[in-house]
């Protein structure tokens, strides 16, 4: 029986972008560009690096999110996934950390899985809390934030990585990894990797799909949700020190000042 790994991946505005909020203080995605976060190449690339040792694998990449989300999963699937799921509801807007590990969770059933990984955070959101909120969802166990993964005789085994000290984790398949961005340059999408992604099939899944009450997710559903938000004041014009003679006096004048020193 192939291994099936589903890598959760999800499409965000570019953190190059001016990016702000909607007028329901929801992320504005419709004034910057979006992308696959960069995090989640680091999760496909170490599904593929998995699969190439695997005797059998399939890899099936995951999101959620509106249309254009799909510009991810075809990213993805040019890196060489096999095939991709995409659940796109209207009523998903709005939707917190919560009700996206349910959604998340209940998609992962639908494919099927024996290993499931994501990246170690999203860039816009930069929570970190989804893999282990999937995890207690499908009741399986979770090793995350792994600079290191491997899968081999049932088991997932991995090296997290602290300030410190290393931690060698293991657990018996299913379950739920993260990786960090130490676990490997995720590669760039050959253009036969590119031409062969439009071939890949895609499946298309909304809440009803899936059991998923539209109350349980959106901002209706949601247990968190920004209340205010105020823009960032202009950057103002920065302190020129000329040094004649008494530059160094001056600058650490102005670092004692604020407090530096």
């Amino acid at each position: 029986m192939s291994l099936r790994i589903v890598v959760c991946v999800k499409y965000v505005p570019d953190a190059s972008g001016d990016r702000g909020f909607a007028e329901d203080l929801t992320t504005d995605r419709e004034a910057v560009d979006g992308l696959l976060s960069e995090l989640d190449e680091y999760a496909v690339e170490q599904a593929l690096q998995i699969a190439d040792e695997a005797d059998d694998a399939e890899i099936t990449v995951l999101t959620v999110g509106p249309e254009d989300a799909r510009d991810a999963l075809r990213k993805a699937l040019s890196m060489g996934a096999h095939k991709a799921v995409h659940v796109e509801d209207d009523d998903l807007h709005g939707t917190d950390a919560m009700g996206t590990s349910l959604v998340l969770s209940k998609a992962i059933e639908h494919i099927g899985y024996d290993l499931v990984i994501c990246g170690m955070a999203s860039t816009d959101g930069v929570m970190g809390v989804l893999p282990a909120m999937v995890a207690e969802r499908l009741g399986v166990p979770q090793v995350t934030l792994l600079s290191e993964i491997s899968v081999s005789d049932g088991k997932v085994t991995g090296r997290r990585d602290g300030d410190a000290a290393s931690e060698q984790l293991e657990a018996a398949l299913p379950a739920v990894a993260s990786v960090t961005d130490q676990s490997g340059e995720a590669r760039y999408p050959s253009f036969k990797g590119i031409m062969a992604a439009k071939k890949k099939p895609v499946e298309s899944l909304d809440l009803s799909d899936l059991g998923v009450e539209a109350e349980e997710v959106g901002l209706e559903g949601a247990w968190t949700k920004v209340e205010d938000a105020t823009a960032r004041p202009p950057r103002s014009a920065g302190t020129v020190v000329t040094d004649e003679g008494e530059g160094g006096k001056q600058l650490a004048e102005f670092l004692a000042g604020q407090k530096f020193i």
